[in-house]
């Protein structure tokens, strides 16, 4: 059941994608606390959550289907941002990014007749439309709320993110 050699390699170097999205929104959540913005901050932090998840999904996966797992290196993540609107619109960049990482590995299993990997990969097909609808939502909000980034942490306190719909 073992994936061949190159879905194995793509899976391993999307885990660590999926470890600098971790990172990505770690700085995120950092470069928010250091504006003041505890409740933006701590939605960034479990975004940052999220990610962490996610590549432990794929290790997980890959350990089950008979490894080994390559863990890759990982570049250090954007840690400032020119505004709450930079940063909002990076993630959401990052999110249709990582769309099309899985969307590509989709096709990758296809190619391969490895039906593990492409029945696993579901999963996070439905989890990257949510992603990609949060911040296409928080992106709005940002741009809606113009200079007061307090009206976006009034809105963060109160928000039921898409996927809680």
């Amino acid at each position: 059941m073992t994936p061949d050699d190159a879905v194995r390699q793509a899976l391993c170097t999307h885990m660590g994608r999926e470890f600098a999205a971790h990172f990505q929104y770690l700085a995120m959540s950092a470069w928010l606390a250091g504006e003041g913005l505890p409740e933006t901050s701590g939605f960034f932090g479990g975004q940052a959550s999220e990610e962490h998840v996610h590549a432990m999904k794929f290790l997980q996966f890959i350990v089950d289907t008979g490894g080994p797992v390559e863990i890759p290196a990982v570049d250090a993540p954007a840690a400032a941002f020119a505004s709450a609107e930079a940063l909002v619109g990076s993630a959401l960049a990052q999110e249709e990014q990582i769309t099309r990482w899985i969307e590509d590995l989709v096709h990758l299993a296809r190619d391969h007749r490895d039906l593990a990997t492409e029945a696993f990969l579901q999963w996070f097909i439905r989890e990257q439309v949510e992603e990609v609808a949060t911040m296409t939502e928080l992106l709005q909000v940002v741009r809606h709320a113009g200079p007061s980034l307090l009206l976006v942490e009034d809105y963060v306190t109160r928000w039921k993110p898409t996927r809680a719909r």
